[in-house]
């Protein structure tokens, strides 16, 4: 056992004891714990979007701002205002047959939360689960990217500083850590990354029977109506894509546009990519790849879909040099190439021409259901259409991205694209317990009934479900 996986199996262990011998947190001590969290977050902020920076070998600051470091202030701020409410015992309805009696769910922690999180958004995909969980009332253990090891190494001092180890704590390490952690009896595990690894987590969290949140990713289609602006679809989709350098899990993968305006749609991505990002090189606004084998991996994508006849436009600033790549739009990429067969990652946008929208959706539905979709349409009447018509984890009509930042809304993928959902209270939800709990009256009727059985009995069945006695079988 290497001493990374001893340091995870002890951090568990102590969580593990805590959790089962402690009474479960007050509101207030919940709502210190996210104190800390913010104050964690606004102390550690410049050093935590350097870190950063730094695993990417350049990556946009005011992006790790806007995009990881502002939704998680706000996700605090969103679920220590409820926490109380969302605490409260949720009292229902008790059935004639039990009358008289009360009957309500306690919400209370699962235990320990184990949290697996990716190097794209390494902050925010590490500590919104973390936020969700504290407010339930829970234990975690999360575990950063090992393609993110400055980040990590900075996030476990942080949290250290700040926290018990028997509550929040940080291990680090590479993928034997994470096929370890994936296999301990966490009361809930949470996974983020690509849907291969997720049927690996999966396998191994189903040996303890641990419930598990997968948020996987997949190809989110933006679909573009005929009755929307082609020019307004281009400017927003493209926004969505070229973000951290495509490196989102929700960002749209590949546009379904119409067939007359597909051409033009594609020089109006590529129009609004350079507006947005005059230069490339050594432009403080466009973030790196990750690393070279990412980086080559788009790069071969991009030339399979040359080679397969497909149309390659690239933002004409000089070639970038290192792992950077630039805006691109494929227009005409064969349907069995990589990029139509595999999550991009990456700020390469493949436009897919449609006859009529009814082919659109009928491509979309004959794909692995996707993490988002992205609907450009102006009449409630398509709009419609086309969420009838496609499933999808979430959606975001006319623009890109905003139902991930809405704490108010689940955030979750359904089949190959994860199971599972959280953000705010729903995230509460995932990670609390609902338990219920009938406390009976001074007269117990169902007790009085019998047996032995008899008239009773036969009365309460006709009353109650309309059943005629079958009799005893004597």
């Amino acid at each position: 056992m290497t001493p990374e996986v001893q340091a995870l199996r002890t951090a568990f262990d102590r969580q593990h004891r805590a959790s089962r011998n402690d009474i479960a947190a007050s509101a207030s001590i919940r709502q210190a714990l996210l104190d800390s969290l913010h104050g964690l977050l606004i102390e550690g902020r410049a050093a935590l979007v350097e870190a950063i920076s730094d695993d990417f070998g350049g990556r946009s600051r005011t992006e790790t701002d806007i995009l990881e470091i502002v939704p998680l202030i706000t996700a605090i701020g969103h679920s220590r205002a409820r926490l109380k409410t969302w605490m409260r015992d949720s009292p229902r309805r008790v059935d004639l047959s039990l009358q008289p009696g009360t009957a309500w769910v306690r919400y209370e922690p699962l235990g320990v939360i184990g949290v697996i999180a990716p190097w794209n958004y390494p902050l925010f995909l590490t500590l919104g689960p973390a936020i969700d969980a504290l407010a339930a009332g829970n234990r975690v253990i999360v575990k950063p990217s090992e393609a993110s090891p400055a980040f990590a190494a900075l996030l476990a001092r942080l949290v250290a500083d700040r926290f018990d180890a028997d509550r929040l704590t940080v291990v680090q390490g590479g993928v034997a850590v994470s096929q370890a952690l994936s296999g301990l009896p966490f009361d809930h595990l949470v996974f983020t990354g690509s849907t291969d690894v997720g049927r690996h987590i999966l396998r191994a969290a189903a040996e303890h029977l641990t419930p598990v949140t997968l948020e996987l990713g997949g190809k989110s289609p933006a679909i573009v109506a005929p009755d929307f602006a082609i020019d307004r679809a281009a400017r927003s989709i493209a926004f969505g894509r070229y973000l951290n350098a495509g490196q989102t899990c929700v960002a749209p993968d590949y546009a379904l546009v119409p067939a007359a305006s597909a051409r033009r749609f594609a020089d109006g991505v590529l129009s609004a990519a350079v507006h947005r990002y005059r230069t490339i090189e050594r432009n403080g606004d466009y973030s790196n790849i990750i690393d070279a084998r990412h980086h080559q991996r788009l790069t071969d994508a991009i030339e399979e879909a040359r080679h397969g006849g497909a149309e390659i436009l690239t933002h004409p600033a000089p070639a970038p040099t290192g792992h950077r790549i630039a805006p691109t739009v494929v227009l005409g990429a064969p349907d069995d190439c990589t990029l139509m067969r595999e999550e991009i990652f990456g700020p390469v946008l493949p436009v897919k021409p449609y006859d009529t929208l009814d082919a659109a959706l009928a491509f979309v539905r004959a794909r692995p259901r996707p993490l988002a979709l992205y609907c450009f349409a102006d009449g409630a009447a398509t709009q419609r259409r086309i969420l009838d018509g496609a499933t999808s984890g979430g959606v975001t009509i006319n623009g890109t991205l905003l139902h991930v930042a809405q704490h108010s809304l689940p955030f979750g993928g359904i089949g190959a694209s994860g199971m599972g959902a959280y953000h705010g209270r729903d995230g509460f939800l995932r990670f609390s317990h609902a338990r219920a709990v009938h406390k009976a009256g001074p007269i117990n009727m169902f007790e009085r009934i019998g047996p032995p059985w008899g008239t009773a009995a036969r009365l309460t069945m006709r009353l109650v479900a309309g059943l005629k006695p079958l009799g005893d079988g004597r």
